[in-house]
């Protein structure tokens, strides 16, 4: 059986793997489009052309200022938070142990119940969308942050105390490495919910942002631009996360990007 050579092939299906999945994802949005008509789904091209009228009016630049705002000022909150809490948790097992309850119970609260909750409380402030990143997206960090905390060999933990190592040492020489394992991926995924309650609240409540023109699309049936708005979110969280999540994960994980060794690397 014949074989093929495999040097760089690991990089192109690297390439080609995202393209060939948004080209799949556009396919079956055009489909979508001829079967029930732009009524319900707008065609990509349709889309397209209405988040470039919103950019253009300068609609969506002021709509995307306030989301990222309430987005990102909810999630710093949270990542704060959440990295303080998984420290002292595992300085301090005593800490971890009151945390964990608190954090779970909080995980299994829906989203939308802390944004009514937060209408009831905020309203006329407009604190309610930022309130509620913070109280969504704080248990997913606190969550990921304790299983970083647990997972580290107690053998190691109690060598650096008998050696009496200071505690700015063993924070960011010997917690600290080890948590970043379980906290970036925590940290996605609490960026991309963020978002997701920034705009829900802003629908609900009237606050000015993305959410904003997405409940007038509603109301207008303007179909084509809820999905512009929405491309927009999605947009503007792929940003965040390649301009800040991601080199920043590069920096202080850089062993984690090393491509492979082997054929997949052409050596």
């Amino acid at each position: 059986m014949p074989s093929f050579p495999r040097t760089g092939g690991g990089r192109l299906a690297r390439a080609v793997a995202p393209v060939l999945g948004f080209g799949l994802l556009i396919a079956a949005w055009q489909g979508g489009h001829h079967a029930y008509g732009p009524l319900v789904l707008p065609s990509p091209l349709e889309t397209l052309r209405a988040l470039g009228s919103l950019v253009t009016s300068g609609v969506a630049a002021q709509a995307a200022l306030e989301t990222a705002r309430h987005a990102l000022g909810g999630f710093a909150v949270a990542a704060v938070i959440g990295v303080g809490a998984g420290g002292l948790a595992g300085l301090w097992p005593f800490v971890g142990r009151m945390i964990d309850p608190l954090a779970r119970l909080f995980l299994g609260i829906p989203s939308i119940a802390w944004v009514v909750l937060s209408l009831i409380w905020f309203a006329g402030t407009g604190l309610a969308p930022l309130f509620t990143v913070v109280v969504a997206t704080v248990p997913v960090v606190i969550a990921g942050a304790l299983q970083g905390t647990r997972t580290l060999d107690p053998d190691l933990a109690a060598m650096a105390r008998a050696f009496r190592a200071p505690l700015a040492v063993r924070v960011a020489d010997l917690y600290g490495p080890h948590m970043l394992s379980y906290l970036f991926p925590a940290l996605m995924t609490a960026m991309g919910l963020a978002w997701k309650v920034a705009v829900m609240a802003e629908v609900l409540g009237g606050s000015p942002g993305i959410g904003e023109g997405l409940a007038l699309a509603r109301v207008n049936l303007e179909t084509a631009d809820a999905l512009a708005w929405v491309a927009l979110t999605v947009l503007l969280l792929l940003g965040v996360q390649g301009l800040i999540l991601i080199p920043l994960h590069r920096a202080l994980e850089p062993w984690r990007h090393v491509a492979p060794l082997g054929p997949e690397s052409g050596s």
